[in-house]
């Protein structure tokens, strides 16, 4: 998937960019977890490049995000723009995952 690259593996460091949403939103938590499963550690997701996300993504990031904590580990978001990140904003997933500038 074009949208999902793989930065670093420890923490785990993935850049998306472009557009996620129904129509590859599976496929971008199969990616994740795929290399979430082979080294568990925090996730960092860069989203400078990250253009669009529908409601089916931000679900795809809750599930992510459980998943991880399950395991101990934290979820991060950082680069959202300010568009995206009002979104994260009004379903109060700021409070739940850590985003940054």
């Amino acid at each position: 998937m074009k949208e999902v690259c793989i930065k670093e593996r420890s923490p785990l460091t993935i850049a998306l960019s472009g557009e996620i949403d129904a129509g590859n939103s599976e496929e971008f938590f199969e990616e994740v977890m795929s290399a979430y499963n082979a080294a568990p550690s925090d996730i960092a997701f860069d989203c400078s490049g990250l253009e669009f996300i529908d409601s089916t993504t931000l679900g795809t990031f809750v599930k992510i995000l459980k998943r991880v904590k399950e395991s101990g580990h934290a979820l991060s978001l950082k680069g959202l723009r300010p568009p995206l990140k009002k979104l994260f904003v009004i379903c109060a997933l700021d409070t739940v995952m850590r985003i940054e500038p």
